[in-house]
């Protein structure tokens, strides 16, 4: 009974796949063949794009934040990673083919850059990765409706992208009770010339980081030069600030540059220190200060004055030291001395008790002697 059971459900089952539309069966051959193929590619589709969760974001009742503006100099060693590759190889591709390649795809948004320098992440200042293309000369083919780009002529334009302007809040969290850097837009600057300060920079776009997070944590990035087998992914890259970037603007009411406010570039670094110094003072000033904690900036901010007391008081210290080594040296002679003397007093006092016994024995020796000679005892009696 239980054998006819089990053929029936065989047929059965084998009878709804016979009786499955032809048109169905080959939708699914389709699909399966279009999975393997981008597995193969290395392009994930369908469950892989998935949203990863990424870190905590800002609440909007902060107790307090600041806005900073930094640019990433790509040619330094802690932002280089952002660079290479310049065309995928391997698996790896730089921070600017995956924002280019996630925009063709929709899964992220791209937005002008304005002239006024500040993001504007909204529907208005939107533009599509057609017309990024049109823009900057990125040769493309569109068949069908659909655009297809080689990764050669992508990095046609990434290979000057050498730079990245980008938006963070350094902000206190008081239901948290912490201090806290969030990237809030990302934007890939095209750098032409020699460099340096007269290079000529072109601000493409901005990526909203707050949407661009979950596909970041897909994008793994070299996060050592000794170590190849270390990587991290671009979105703890950017979460836990391992970049390096100088301040070129805060938000303030004038919307001014730090180039409005301090012409040269001396006076700019002085500007960008005083304003890294503010963040750390309202920091401590919170928190207040590790006692046995040393302050290297501090240091440096001594004026010739309180150098030469620092140094008129080390040699003090040194004069004090070596005299009261010179002191340390005669009282470890005299004691040496006294030691001595103590020694030869102990060896003189051990001769001594040790003649003593020989003597009461010696005159013991005699009284016995002369007992047995006389043949006499005496006895002393009582009163």
């Amino acid at each position: 009974m239980n054998r006819l059971l089990f053929i029936t459900i065989l047929s059965l089952i084998a009878l709804a796949a016979v009786a499955q539309p032809p048109a169905r069966r080959a939708e699914q051959a389709e699909q399966t063949q279009t999975r393997q193929q981008a597995a193969a590619s290395g392009n994930l589709v369908g469950a892989a794009y998935r949203d990863f969760p990424t870190a905590q974001t800002m609440p909007a009742d902060a107790a307090w934040r600041r806005d900073i503006y930094r640019s990433l100099d790509l040619s330094k060693e802690k932002n280089a990673t952002l660079y290479y590759p310049v065309e995928p190889i391997n698996g790896q591709q730089s921070l600017f083919n995956f924002l280019f390649r996630a925009i063709l795809r929709g899964q992220i948004k791209a937005y002008e850059y304005s002239i006024d320098a500040v993001e504007h992440l909204d529907a208005k200042h939107q533009i599509r990765g057609k017309a990024l293309m049109d823009k900057y000369q990125i040769y493309y083919e569109s068949k069908d409706g659909k655009i297809r780009v080689n990764d050669a002529d992508i990095a046609s334009v990434g290979v000057d992208v050498r730079m990245y302007y980008i938006k963070e809040a350094v902000y206190y969290d008081q239901h948290t009770a912490s201090f806290r850097t969030k990237v809030k837009a990302i934007c890939p600057v095209r750098v032409s010339g020699l460099g340096g300060e007269d290079a000529l920079r072109t601000p493409l776009f901005w990526v909203d980081y707050e949407e661009a997070a979950p596909q970041l944590a897909k994008l793994m990035l070299s996060a050592s030069s000794y170590n190849n087998a270390a990587v991290v992914s671009a979105d703890d890259y950017f979460t836990m600030a391992q970049y390096e970037g100088d301040i070129y603007k805060t938000s303030n009411l004038q919307d001014l540059l730090l180039a409005d406010v301090a012409e040269t570039p001396e006076a700019q670094r002085k500007e960008q220190q005083r304003i890294e110094g503010q963040l750390t003072q309202f920091q401590d000033h919170v928190w207040g200060r590790d006692s046995l904690a040393v302050d290297d900036a501090a240091l440096e901010g001594l004026d010739e004055a309180a150098a030469a007391d620092s140094v008129a008081a080390g040699d003090a210290a040194k004069q004090v030291t070596s005299r009261r080594g010179v002191t340390a040296r005669r009282g470890s002679a005299k004691a040496k001395d006294d030691t001595s003397y103590t020694a030869a007093a102990a060896q003189k006092r051990q001769r001594s008790s040790a003649t003593a016994p020989k003597q009461k024995k010696q005159k013991t020796q005699k009284a016995k002697s002369g007992k047995s000679s006389g043949g006499l005892s005496v006895r002393r009696e009582r009163h």
